[in-house]
């Protein structure tokens, strides 16, 4: 029997390696590919020997790659990307067109889900895939065709598509306002009500803070009646929705929400801030006619 005169690693090995030397941690390594640490340091220690070399210093918390394992990691990540793209391009001519998707998770919860059904409806060819994450991801790299975002207006990639721009305004349900033993008619009565915060300790998400539409609307020294406090967006309107407070509303997703009144909006303060939802299309696919089907569908149901 012929043997190869080039002997390869086994995939899983090289995958491990790529996203170890990608994110210089075997933990979220772990994370990304849905394996435990351990099996990203097995994975990464039977690579080495089955090249000879070592690929990382391992060193207290941290890790480094070698000069070998540089080299080896381009060649990796160069190599896993063709092989992902090849592989999208044949699942797509046995399949039909698929189109993926990366967006927030509130977005997608709160504004997209609700809707695919529609969009099904005008295109039941196109099959699309949600990769809902707060990470901003590798499009080429992870096989994606198009990203709905919201960023600072001006700093959007080229040939981005602006869909809406974005205000804020506090927002609570009917049955919460029918409950309620206070007035709420000015925001300076917030302070005898609940309010629903959304924890956000790294400061990313600063126009959805409480504190910046209170300041932009003349209220100091602000302490409310009481508090909830969510990790995500979509939690926060949900608990709304439950009539567990009042939300800061990101009316850019919720004007469903407001049109049909499961949410009201308050005072008649909107706020604009700086900021609008893009549609960002990968590298070689804004001449794909299903993400071009997709924009034009998110345009005309956000307008």
């Amino acid at each position: 029997m012929h043997k190869s005169q080039r002997p390869l690693p086994p995939l899983d090995l090289v995958r491990g390696f790529e996203a170890a030397a990608r994110r210089l941690s075997f933990t979220l390594a772990a994370q990304e590919l849905f394996v435990t640490q351990s099996a990203v340091s097995r994975q990464v220690q039977a690579l080495e020997e089955f090249l000879g070399v070592k690929l990382f210093e391992r060193r207290h918390k941290a890790l480094t790659l070698t000069p070998e394992g540089q080299a080896y990691y381009r060649a990796a990540e160069a190599a896993l990307g063709q092989l992902r793209a090849a592989t999208q391009r044949l699942r797509e001519s046995t399949r039909g067109h698929v189109l993926t998707v990366t967006t927030t998770v509130s977005f997608a919860s709160l504004w997209l889900v609700p809707r695919l059904a529609q969009f099904r409806r005008r295109h039941p060819g196109i099959d699309v895939r949600i990769a809902a994450t707060h990470e901003v991801l590798d499009m080429a790299r992870e096989g994606i065709d198009l990203a709905v975002r919201d960023m600072a207006e001006g700093r959007e990639p080229a040939g981005s598509v602006r869909l809406v721009g974005e205000a804020m305004c506090p927002v609570a349900s009917p049955a919460y306002l029918a409950d309620a033993k206070e007035t709420l008619e000015s925001p300076a009565d917030l302070r005898r009500h609940v309010v629903i915060y959304l924890h956000d300790p790294q400061g990313r998400w600063p126009w959805m803070a409480w504190a910046a539409w209170l300041e932009a609307n003349g209220v100091t020294d602000f302490v409310p009646g009481g508090t909830h406090t969510f990790d995500q967006y979509d939690q926060v309107i949900n608990a709304a929705l439950h009539g567990q407070g009042v939300a800061l509303g990101r009316l850019s997703i919720l004007e469903s929400h407001l049109r049909d009144g499961r949410l009201v909006p308050l005072f008649g303060k909107r706020t604009q801030v700086p900021r609008a939802l893009y549609a960002i299309f990968a590298p070689g696919a804004g001449d794909r006619p299903e993400a071009q089907a997709f924009v034009a569908w998110l345009r005309s149901e956000i307008g």
